[in-house]
């Protein structure tokens, strides 16, 4: 028997659970806009077979391999690499055999979810993963992915993907992507701009990367006016490989609009090394507004992720480097911090500003009402720690009162787990569907327009605001 319920996620009540069948009955099937994510390029370009079950579902997913490092597991034996590129343990049976005696651990969480539909709907798996059929589900899995069916790019048009976005730094070169442009592969991978390693006077290596940038542009990052002529540069390279957005992963929503004497006199700072810790953030703050000035210029749609600690643990970071799942979520303030840059841009209705949050009690109070005014500013979908059942949930229950559906952008899936995005897709569809039966039931929306908003954020929002 199947092990996934064809009517979870749906209300209880019947009228409601009814109509949130026939909302989804018209959506399940529409195809993905993934508009921001991290799968990794080279997958699609180079469209060789997934080396095993573990390099598919384990070492790539923070959230898998975070819970279990929680109840002890090491990250070392599940296939983790070091910072160094290296990995302890590189047996994929071996890695699984972990993962499947400490899969009970994902229970109830999202995670479970999306891997138990990647094994029903793409594997053709029922039975329950544990240490009895760890070695049988390996198996079947690892003779699925020597066939060409199960290549990237089959499974790419296999998930109904429209359009996909991945990330990459200021500084790559994006090799893969022109790879992928000269096979005449037809799949539409495009990637977005992310400057956090030029733009964050905090991160590793800030005046070394500054000075590559000027490198690879020809500009002189030394001065204030050469290191933004060399942030156009690469946003016009990243844009023939199809750009329609940049990406900033800042830790608070800071924003600034200084005077040009000013910008300039904390740029010499931030590049001598003498900045304070105020003075970095604040600097930080003004690139959000500089880079909202150049996507008035050159089309790019901002996105905002603020509030997260990254890399809480020192130990951690030096061992295995970013991304690793230490990071968390963190208090967040918008009404002030974004002041500054609406105050320069967020009136322009030409222009689109993505935020994202990690502080659920922003919501309602301060992000709903924001762009429930500000034409340039739109409300990102739950992210991270959030996208699940039940931070969708909230989300539309906190923010459809003030900001409406049309100030929303639609769902993107942000994953490093290429099987998981159809099946975070349907539980977004599934959500917003029950929410819409819920309204519709309670009096609140007509029946024929739920029909229009569940395509709407299924489908268009997310392929309009990203200008896909």
């Amino acid at each position: 028997m199947p092990r996934l319920d064809d009517d979870r996620l749906f209300p209880l009540e019947s009228r409601s659970r009814d109509l949130a069948r026939a909302l989804y009955s018209e959506v399940r099937d529409l195809p993905i806009i993934s508009p921001h994510g991290h799968t990794d390029p080279r997958w699609y370009a180079e469209n060789k077979a997934f080396a095993d079950p573990a390099q598919l579902f384990v070492t790539p997913d923070h959230y898998v391999f975070r819970m279990m490092f929680s109840q002890g597991v090491s990250l070392d034996s599940l296939g983790v690499p070091r910072a160094d590129g290296t990995a302890a343990e590189t047996d994929g049976r071996k890695i699984w055999r972990v993962f499947a005696e400490n899969y009970h651990l994902l229970r109830a969480t999202p995670s479970r979810m999306w891997i138990d539909h990647a094994f029903q709907d793409v594997f053709g798996i029922e039975e329950d993963l544990g240490p009895d059929t760890a070695d049988a589900i390996y198996d079947h899995i690892d003779d699925c992915l020597a066939r060409e069916e199960f290549r990237p790019r089959a499974l790419f048009e296999r998930f109904n993907i429209e359009a996909i976005s991945t990330t990459e730094s200021a500084l790559d070169p994006l090799p893969w992507h022109r790879m992928m442009r000269d096979s005449g592969w037809t799949g539409k991978v495009v990637t977005a701009y992310r400057p956090d390693a030029v733009v964050d006077p905090d991160f590793e290596g800030f005046a070394a990367n500054v000075a590559q940038l000027g490198e690879i542009t020809g500009e002189d990052t030394a001065t204030w006016a050469g290191y933004l002529a060399a942030h156009r540069n690469r946003r016009e390279y990243f844009k023939t490989f199809g750009a329609t957005s940049s990406d900033h992963g800042h830790p608070t929503a800071r924003t600034e609009n200084l005077s040009d004497a000013e910008t300039e006199a904390l740029f010499g700072k931030v590049m001598a090394g003498s900045a304070s810790a105020d003075e970095r953030d604040a600097f930080r703050g003004q690139m959000l507004t500089e880079m909202a000035k150049m996507s008035r210029d050159d089309g790019l749609v901002l996105q905002i992720h603020p509030g997260a600690f990254r890399n809480h643990s020192p130990t951690m970071m030096a061992q295995y480097g970013r991304d690793k799942g230490f990071d968390i979520p963190s208090p967040t303030e918008f009404v002030r911090n974004l002041r500054p840059l609406l105050d320069a841009a967020g009136t322009d209705p030409n222009l689109t500003i993505i935020v994202f949050m990690l502080d659920e009690t922003t919501l309602s109070r301060e992000l709903a009402p924001l762009a429930g005014v500000y034409p340039a500013l739109k409300l990102g979908p739950p992210w991270w720690f959030f996208d699940s059942p039940e931070g969708m949930m909230r989300f539309r229950q906190l923010t459809t009162e003030t900001a409406g559906f049309y100030n929303t952008v639609g769902f993107n899936d942000d994953t490093r787990a290429f099987c998981s995005i159809p099946a975070r897709h349907d539980v977004a569809r599934r959500v917003d569907c029950s929410y819409l039966a819920n309204l519709v039931a309670t009096g609140r929306l007509a029946e024929r327009d739920a029909f229009e908003v569940a395509h709407d954020l299924a489908y268009r929002l997310a392929k309009q605001a990203y200008r896909l």
